[in-house]
């Protein structure tokens, strides 16, 4: 992994591991974050006004 990016050259989700756009990461994750904690592939977890937390059921 190179500054955050997978060798792929996209960001990786750190909750589920899967790949995330560059695009993404701009508009989701502060500016010193590389990678996102939760991303929409991710079933258990979502972002909310106070973080991330576990999906409602």
């Amino acid at each position: 992994m190179v500054d955050g990016l997978a060798a792929t050259g996209m960001a990786e989700c750190q909750n589920c591991g899967g790949h995330v756009t560059e695009v993404y990461v701009r508009v989701f994750t502060p500016d010193s974050v590389d990678e996102p904690q939760v991303c929409p592939n991710c079933e258990d977890m979502t972002r909310g006004r106070d973080g991330v937390r576990e999906k409602r059921t």
